[in-house]
C-alpha cells in the first residue's frame, strides 16, 4: 500500500489518462504509417515505434499499478505535532547554519524544485517521529549531518 496526497493522487492520475489518451494513440499511429512503409526488417522507423509503444505501456502498467495499491491521506486525521508523511519541516544544518523546509511526501511525489521529499530519504527517514526543537542525526552519502527541527506543521 502506497499513502499519497490527494493532490499526488490526481497528478498520477492525470499523467496516466495523458499516457493513455495522447501518447499511446500517437505511437500505434506511427506504427501504422512506418508498416505502411514497406519490408519490416529493414524499416528503422517501424522498430523505434515499436520499442517506444513497450516503453509507453511499461509506463502505463507502472502508473495503473501505483494507483491501485495507493491510499490518499485524509489530512484531517493527521498529527500536526510530529513529523510525518505530509509534514511541511523546517530545519536547520548545525553545522553550516542553512535553512531548509521540506515537504515529506510519498516517493512517486518527490521532486526536490518543490522542496518534496521522500518519505523513503535518508533525511525524511531521521526525522519521521520528532518535534520542533529535536535535533537529529542523519547519514547521508556525503557524510553525518545534525540537524535541528525548527517547525512542524501541516
Amino acid at each position: 500500500m502506497e499513502y499519497m496526497s490527494q493532490e499526488g493522487y490526481d497528478k498520477l492520475v492525470a499523467e496516466l489518462r495523458q499516457l493513455e489518451n495522447e501518447e499511446l494513440p500517437r505511437v500505434r499511429e506511427a506504427i501504422a504509417e512506418a508498416r505502411d512503409k514497406g519490408d519490416l526488417s529493414e524499416n528503422f522507423e517501424y522498430h523505434a515505434a515499436k520499442r517506444e509503444q513497450g516503453r509507453l505501456l511499461g509506463r502505463i502498467r507502472f502508473k495503473q499499478r501505483v494507483l491501485e495499491h495507493a491510499r490518499v491521506i485524509d489530512t484531517t486525521r493527521l498529527n500536526s505535532d510530529n513529523v510525518g508523511l505530509l509534514s511541511k519541516v523546517k530545519i536547520t544544518n548545525l553545522a553550516s547554519d542553512a535553512s531548509m523546509s521540506y515537504t515529506i511526501v510519498s516517493p512517486h511525489e518527490a521532486n526536490m524544485s518543490e522542496g518534496k521529499i521522500s518519505i523513503k530519504s535518508p533525511i525524511a527517514q531521521a526525522l519521521m517521529g520528532h518535534k520542533a526543537g529535536d535535533t537529529v542525526e542523519v547519514t547521508v552519502p556525503a557524510g553525518k549531518l545534525r540537524l535541528r527541527i525548527d517547525s512542524v506543521a501541516l
